[in-house]
């Protein structure tokens, strides 16, 4: 049974092969014919104008689909270049902000080695800026040294303020922009001083300068770190830069005249400091000022609780009182 279906599969395609083959030998011969080969060349002819529109139309198309593949390529590749972009632009943010806090810091260590007083290197953590107040506050305290009082000085040994209050890791400094901020600053031209006062718009007065001084755009003021006897001085070292002169006011009738000054350090961008911790001014402690005490006093009556013993206690001697010069009797002529 199988080898019979075999044979009947085999006569099939026998049969199927003959005919192709004397249908295609039909064809060669018909297309042979001159007649015919007239037909299909009239036939192209006629139809040539529509396969150039077809064979047109199909390039067209293909090249609409290589655009879009080549738009969405470079839409692709400008998405990537653009990320690329970002990380570089961020990158390069990056390596300027530490650049720039890398030459504060070298600034500052410079300037903490070759000053003259100890110092403690500090960075802002926070300001207080408003329409009543100009301030900061660091990230060190009393368990780095800093105390009430201390002064602060920012790159260049600029005088930024002082030391109002004190934490064991934080400390509040007063800015010299602050109104209740004062400091006797000095002329460097004339060694002319003043009090320089703070103000909210960032501009410092300096008053109170007599009038007989020449001062000058741009001339530099300093603090006077004025000293008086009985340990009695400034609030602050003496030599630090203010800020300079902008601007002058005069007045004809009157004894003194007003600076204008800009600050030499920009209080609003501070962002690491100096404080200064070994310098005490202002007045002694109480059992270190002076007090008055008369020859005919006697210790017991002079020493009081609390204050130092006799001899160790500095004094202020009254100043003496001046006396009358007897006038000389007038001499008459014989």
């Amino acid at each position: 049974m199988t080898s019979l279906l075999a044979t009947r599969a085999a006569r099939r395609r026998g049969i199927v092969f003959v005919v192709l083959l004397s249908i295609t030998l039909l064809l060669m011969a018909f297309s042979s014919n001159p007649l015919v080969r007239d037909m299909q060349g009239g036939i192209g002819f006629a139809f040539r104008p529509i396969q150039g529109v077809l064979d047109g139309l199909a390039g067209g198309l293909a090249s609409v689909g290589a655009a879009v593949a080549e738009v969405d390529r470079l839409r692709v590749d400008n998405a990537s270049l653009r990320e690329e972009n970002d990380r570089l632009t961020n990158e390069a943010a990056l390596n300027d902000e530490i650049r720039r806090e890398n030459e504060q810091l070298t600034a500052l260590l410079q300037l903490q080695n070759g000053f003259d007083h100890e110092t403690v290197a500090a960075e802002i953590i926070s300001r207080e800026s408003s329409e009543f107040r100009r301030a900061i506050t660091i990230g060190k305290g009393s368990d780095d040294g800093i105390e009430v009082g201390d002064s602060v000085i920012a790159a260049g040994g600029a005088l930024a303020g002082r030391v109002e209050s004190v934490g064991p890791n934080a400390a509040s400094v007063v800015l010299l922009t602050d109104p209740s901020s004062t400091v006797i600053g000095q002329l460097v031209s004339t060694a002319g001083v003043g009090q320089v006062k703070g103000q909210l718009g960032g501009v410092l007065v300096m008053g109170e300068i007599d009038s007989a001084e020449q001062i000058d755009l741009g001339v530099e003021v300093v603090t006077a770190g004025i000293e008086l006897g009985g340990g009695v001085r400034s609030r602050y070292p003496k030599g630090l830069l203010i800020g300079q002169v902008v601007d002058i006011r005069r007045d004809a009738n009157s004894v003194v005249q007003t600076a204008y000054l800009q600050p030499a350090a920009n209080l609003d961008r501070l962002e690491v400091v100096l404080v200064i911790t070994d310098y005490e001014g202002g007045l002694p402690p109480l059992t270190e000022q002076p007090i008055d005490c008369t020859p005919d006093e006697s210790p017991a009556e002079s020493e009081d609780p609390g204050t130092l013993p006799e001899g160790e206690q500095p004094c202020i001697q009254p100043t003496p009182e001046p006396t009358a010069t007897p006038a000389a009797s007038p001499t008459v002529a014989p």
